[in-house]
């Protein structure tokens, strides 16, 4: 279990992009579990995959109280860490944990990702924050839940052991493969993923109007050692950190050099 200098257990809120009855929370929980008994769920009502770090602005929202320090948000996965952080829960959280998402994180991914922005939104909160995903799909198999759910506790809780940075959050991704054959962690960059396979998957309604599914094709790129998705699909879990500030600083110094 984690304790504080005091003594006191961890207090950690869980947030999701799956909604609040994912299997992927339920994982969570477990997770959470054996790191502290001071845990508190605030999710989406429903399910908010892609939604990114939107916020609601221009509806109010709504909770719904499930049980002893179990809440839903009828917003977004950032709108729920601020109703927990601002709102809820009667102190600030020491631990954010966001997911399990029910597939990878990885790559551009996290642009879209509202499991990366729940983890985000804690990030600029000044909590601590990582966020948890579960690749599935790359071997052919439904989803090994017990693989991020054996694995996780002990991921996070070394991670914990090294120094937080102001603005990074840890971006978690399990394998596709059951927790015996991890072959172990590594620490990687976000990686790049080949646009071709973004589709567009036309189809017609019973009224004969167009409509479409946007996803992604189930292939394999080649992506370079060290990054995230080369760990993922070679059976490693992969940290990244990601930092909240976007500026790219060669690009900078380059245009005041230029415009100086």
């Amino acid at each position: 279990m984690l304790t504080k200098a005091n003594g006191k257990p961890y207090r950690i809120l869980l947030a999701n992009d799956d909604g609040i009855n994912a299997p992927g929370l339920e994982v969570l929980e477990a997770i959470a579990a054996d790191l502290s008994e001071d845990v508190w769920v605030v999710a989406p009502e429903r399910e908010q995959s892609g939604a990114g770090r939107s916020i609601s602005l221009s509806h109010p929202l709504r909770v719904r109280e499930l049980g002893p320090r179990r809440y839903a948000v009828d917003g977004t996965p950032a709108d729920s860490v601020l109703m927990g952080v601002r709102h809820i829960m009667p102190d600030m959280p020491d631990l954010i944990l966001s997911g399990v998402n029910r597939g990878q994180n990885i790559a551009d991914d996290v642009t879209y990702s509202g499991t990366i922005a729940a983890a985000m939104e804690g990030t600029a909160l000044g909590i601590r924050s990582m966020a948890l995903s579960q690749s599935y799909g790359i071997a052919g198999r439904s989803v090994p839940w017990d693989t991020g759910r054996s694995l996780g506790a002990k991921v996070v809780g070394d991670l914990l052991q090294t120094k937080a940075e102001a603005g990074v959050l840890l971006n978690v991704n399990f394998p596709d493969c059951e927790a015996g054959e991890v072959k172990g962690v590594q620490y990687t960059r976000q990686g790049q993923r080949d646009q071709n396979l973004l589709m567009l998957d036309q189809r017609t309604d019973a009224r004969g109007r167009e409509y479409f599914w946007i996803g992604f094709k189930r292939q394999q790129s080649k992506p370079p050692a060290g990054t995230d998705l080369h760990a993922v699909y070679n059976g490693f879990v992969s940290v990244t950190p990601l930092h909240t500030n976007l500026t790219h600083l060669e690009t900078l110094a380059n245009l005041q050099d230029g415009h100086g």
